[in-house]
């Protein structure tokens, strides 16, 4: 009887554990401030995260993250993550937060705390040149080949029209995939799509046809995190003071900044 007793409490324990992964106590900022350093999950996508010439990380969320990082008293440390396993770098304490262009759905929104919006943005469907005239209805898109960022939100769109597709593991390889012919169409941020197909860009034989939604951009931190709060007030400040605005003409997003 006493051992029974004792496996259940310690069953207990350890349910109570688990039930608190992944939540912070309120004190993040203590926990970023301790370490000198705020960890941000990204991926390679300009114009938001993508590096320069000398390997290191540049974007219009770059830019603000490190800019955030000061306002902390802390410095920014970009880590590339898989973006289907983001909860998973943000619960564990990989990453302090996901900070890359990142869509508001009801999936984020349960599984982290998201800061105000700060981009509006849509899922596009990218094609050849040669054969958009073909694809610019939703009915038409059932016929094509697709390949997407694995737990995107360009995934989340085409799971809801029931078209199948390849998962790759960021967008910038669902583009490469694209222009080799290895698939026929991608899903990408409109954002994304701006600044990197079409005429003087790195793939002029792409464009983009049917836009699938309209969404919003926000930064996410664990769930009951202080940093949340911390990150709205910097922002409003900083569009007060016209840093987002000139982040915003430096890399060709100011259409879609929301200021707060």
């Amino acid at each position: 009887m006493k051992k029974t007793i004792i496996i259940l409490l310690s069953l207990c324990l350890l349910l109570s554990l688990f039930a608190g992964c992944g939540k912070a106590d309120g004190t993040d900022s203590e926990y970023i401030k301790e370490k000198g350093k705020l960890v941000i999950g990204i991926t390679d996508f300009a114009p938001m995260d993508y590096k320069d010439d000398k390997g290191q990380w540049i974007g219009f969320d770059a830019e603000l993250s490190i800019a955030f990082a000061e306002y902390l008293g802390v410095e920014a440390e970009f880590i590339q993550i898989v973006w289907g396993n983001k909860e998973m770098e943000l619960n564990d304490k990989g990453i302090d937060c996901v900070w890359n262009g990142m869509t508001l759905t009801d999936g984020v929104k349960k599984a982290m705390s998201t800061s105000l919006p700060y981009c509006g943005n849509s899922q596009v469907v990218v094609v050849n040149k040669a054969i958009a005239e073909q694809y610019q209805t939703l009915d038409s898109l059932q016929e094509l080949k697709f390949v997407v960022e694995d737990g995107s939100a360009g995934a989340e769109q085409l799971d809801a029209l029931g078209i199948r597709y390849i998962a790759a593991e960021t967008q910038a390889d669902a583009l490469m995939e694209v222009a080799a012919g290895t698939s026929q169409a991608c899903v990408i941020d409109l954002l994304m799509a701006g600044a990197t197909i079409g005429e003087g860009t790195s793939y002029p034989d792409l464009t983009y046809t049917v836009s699938l939604n309209e969404e919003e951009y926000v930064v996410g931190f664990r769930t009951g995190s202080d940093l949340t709060e911390m990150f709205n007030t910097f922002y409003k400040e900083a569009c007060a003071k016209g840093t987002v605005q000139a982040l915003a003409e430096k890399y060709g997003v100011q259409e879609a900044v929301i200021l707060q």
